[in-house]
């Protein structure tokens, strides 16, 4: 044991420089996929055959595989290897890809993107885990922010790439050209500059130690609350994520260029607040941050769903964007923290809840936007981030502080 330990300490030493951007960059290879089907479901959806409302089943299979592999992360990350796990996920999205490209129908291409809520579902709790293992305690609110912004990057770089290639050759071209290259230069990247020791200490792995990973989470009051906050902030995340530019759209009749543009700057400024939570959360602490712009990200969302001035509205979405930044970076690093000796199964376990607070957040937001209009889904939505504040105010500690 003495040796894995010195293994262990003299592999954190010799981290390279390259260690963060290739985790940031792992993250973002993630996203180029996702991107296009999100912008050009349309066009893909008639080479097909089938409607936009069909197509948009591709994203419900993606969600159902990502929650499922998300918690069998939970076994894996204790069984292999951090960075084997992370490569794995980068490869499953890079046949995903491929499949995507090939596809002849609908119901090969359904499969072939559900390959891709696989891999995200390994890659993120990996780096995040990475961080954890490898960074120390006063950098990592920085590192995790890193990581934050690059999966939020292939909004701000990949689209217009995405729908410039897409205008001279259709989204296969697209595919070709700009995903596939991403991922296959993250795959590179990752296996030559990231540690391949994932702990210091492995303990004797059976039935008994699986379950006591996942009793060890959902007993702590800490951990399991942060769980909830997390499905609940990311529910109220939809706001903008998917019900943003369709809002500007319709309720002040803009172009879907002036959309585009919207999107661009709502992803800058989501970018930008992951970047600077780090510098918050140093000086606050985790818990006081992300309370604080979980709430803020809450209140904005009523705000700019609630307001009939376009220019008014619009600027308190871009805020709205950047607290959601914010709280992003800022709850995966106290939810990081809270069962240190389980940080694989603990972020797996988190992934999951986040992509089930998605589905629920989509739920919701489409039937208040039934019942209530815009006005209404911007309340219930806002209310649930605010909801996600009070759950960390009260039932969350940080236990990297004394004082919580």
């Amino acid at each position: 044991m003495d040796d894995d330990l010195s293994g262990a300490e003299e592999e954190r030493s010799s981290l390279g420089r390259l260690f963060l951007p290739s985790l940031a960059f792992s993250y973002f290879a993630t996203g180029p996929l996702a991107v296009l089907v999100s912008l050009l479901l349309i066009d893909i959806g008639e080479t097909f055959s089938v409607s936009g409302g069909v197509m948009g089943q591709i994203n419900t299979l993606y969600s159902i595989v990502a929650v499922a592999i998300a918690l069998l992360m939970g076994i894996l990350s204790l069984r292999f290897k951090h960075k084997l796990l992370l490569l794995t996920g980068l490869v499953f999205i890079a046949i995903s890809a491929l499949g995507c490209l090939v596809a002849s129908d609908f119901n090969t291409m359904l499969v072939s993107y559900s390959l891709s809520g696989l891999g995200g579902a390994m890659v993120l709790p990996m780096c995040v885990t990475m961080i954890g293992e490898h960074v120390p305690l006063e950098k990592r609110a920085s590192a995790v922010g890193w990581i934050i912004a690059g999966g939020a990057l292939p909004f701000v770089i990949g689209a217009p790439i995405i729908a410039s290639i897409a205008s001279l050759g259709g989204w296969r071209l697209a595919t070709i050209e700009f995903v596939i290259p991403i991922l296959l230069a993250s795959i590179l990247l990752a296996f030559i500059s990231l540690p391949s020791i994932s702990h210091s200490h492995r303990p004797t792995l059976n039935g008994q130690t699986y379950l006591k990973s996942f009793k060890r989470i959902l007993s702590k009051r800490s951990a399991a609350a942060c769980l909830i906050g997390d499905a609940l902030r990311s529910a109220s995340f939809i706001a903008i994520l998917i019900y943003g530019a369709s809002f500007f759209r319709q309720r002040f009749s803009v172009s879907i260029d002036f959309a585009s543009i919207w999107v661009l700057g709502a992803a800058s400024c989501y970018t930008l607040g992951s970047l600077v939570s780090g510098s918050v959360v140093n000086r606050f602490g985790r818990k006081t941050s992300t309370v604080l712009t979980a709430f803020l990200a809450g209140i904005f969302a009523i705000t700019y769903a609630c307001v009939f001035n376009l220019w008014l509205s619009l600027a308190l979405s871009l805020i709205d964007s950047w607290f959601f930044g914010m709280v992003a970076s800022a709850a995966n690093s106290l939810t990081l923290e809270q069962v240190p000796e389980f940080r694989g199964t603990m972020m797996s376990v988190d992934t999951a809840a986040i992509n089930l607070g998605s589905a629920l957040g989509t739920a919701l937001g489409g039937l208040a936007l039934l019942s209530f209009d815009y006005e209404g889904l911007g309340i219930v939505l806002g209310v649930i981030g605010v909801g996600a504040a009070v759950v960390y105010q009260f039932l969350t500690i940080d236990p990297t502080r004394k004082n919580n």
